[in-house]
């Protein structure tokens, strides 16, 4: 029999590496897909770079917010006998959130440069979904070589992972 304070110990994400492996998260999946998402629902409307980027940012900030808050009432001393205070909470909650704001940097930032006219606003949003699918896989890769898989097993994972960006990208071909 396991007491509350084992379960809520199994709850815990394994640390593989420290600060790389906290970046390496269903939280910076999320968060990469929910950029490419916000680029194709721009993109079927016309918008432009800046208001796509706009759109995003506004977008992430919100989504982010709330994962903290609800990260934080959820990870609040659910469990009888644990002690996890509510400002322990929210530290956990933003130490594991921190993954979706930073992976949604590089795209953001491929959107900045249409949004300045640095580059045409069509080559910043193909850019910005690219680099989705970049980033997806460069996740999916890291979480098996994180975990010691095969070569090949990552491969996978990095394929598997990417090709939900694939999928957006597909997405934003049907709808224009």
């Amino acid at each position: 029999m396991t007491s509350p304070h084992d379960v809520s110990q199994a709850s815990e994400r394994p640390t593989f590496g420290g600060p790389r492996a906290s970046l390496i998260t269903e939280e910076s999946v999320y968060g990469t897909i929910l950029v490419s998402g916000m680029i194709v629902v721009s993109g079927a409307y016309h918008s432009s770079s800046w208001q796509t980027f706009t759109t995003v940012i506004g977008t992430v900030i919100v989504f982010w917010a709330a994962h903290v808050y609800a990260g934080t009432v959820a990870g609040h001393g659910v469990v009888e006998g644990d002690q996890t205070t509510l400002p322990m909470a929210f530290r956990r909650s933003l130490r594991r959130s921190l993954g979706f704001l930073i992976s949604a940097v590089p795209p953001s930032f491929v959107l900045l440069l249409g949004a300045l006219r640095i580059v045409p606003d069509a080559l910043a949003l193909w850019v910005a979904l690219w680099l989705g699918v970049i980033i997806l896989g460069v996740l999916g890769y890291s979480a098996f070589a994180l975990r010691g898989s095969s070569w090949p097993i990552r491969i996978l994972g990095c394929l598997g992972t990417a090709a939900f960006g694939v999928a957006m990208i597909l997405l934003k071909a049907v709808i224009h």
